[in-house]
């Protein structure tokens, strides 16, 4: 098991192995703050053209447990996307340059098994979301949303 550090930055060093914790630190790393992320960590990659709202919503699901990677510009998120990195993108609708169902087009050309939510905060377009969302597994968001609602949705999308 690996485990990180309540609130901390994700990057997790070997020095938080499973070899570093006999069973009764486990025990107590609850207690110390710490957050048992199994294996791996589950790898969010948001993007949205709000910068708070991303530091928001980075910030709740780090505390969370989730490894969260983000960007405000679809077009750095698509040019630095790593195809079967990701458990899960969180994908706003509405962005300048390129929205949210472009860049799921795009980006299930290149992974096609990655799963997808959409967010947004204004109406949407229900043909272009049925659309998106029939060729991929994923959910639409609706904001504004607590983060502890948002890492419940999220979860659950992912059993």
């Amino acid at each position: 098991m690996r485990y990180i550090k309540k609130g901390e930055n994700k990057k997790i060093s070997d020095t938080h192995t499973s070899n570093h914790f006999t069973s009764e630190s486990k025990s107590t790393s609850h207690a110390a703050g710490l957050i048992d992320i199994g294996a791996s960590p589950v790898r969010i990659l948001i993007v949205d053209d709000d910068p708070d709202l991303t530091s928001l919503f980075r910030i709740g699901l780090e505390d969370g447990g989730f490894e969260i990677h983000s960007y405000n510009d679809p077009l750095d998120a698509l040019t630095n996307f790593k195809p079967h990195f990701y458990d899960l993108l969180l994908l706003d609708i509405n962005m300048p340059k390129m929205d949210g169902f472009e860049l799921c087009r795009r980006i299930l050309q290149i992974d096609v098994n990655v799963r997808i939510c959409f967010i947004t905060a204004a109406e949407i377009n229900t043909d272009g979301l049925r659309e998106v969302l029939t060729t991929s597994t994923g959910c639409f968001i609706k904001i504004p949303i607590s983060v502890s609602n948002l890492a419940r949705r999220l979860k659950a999308e992912l059993e």
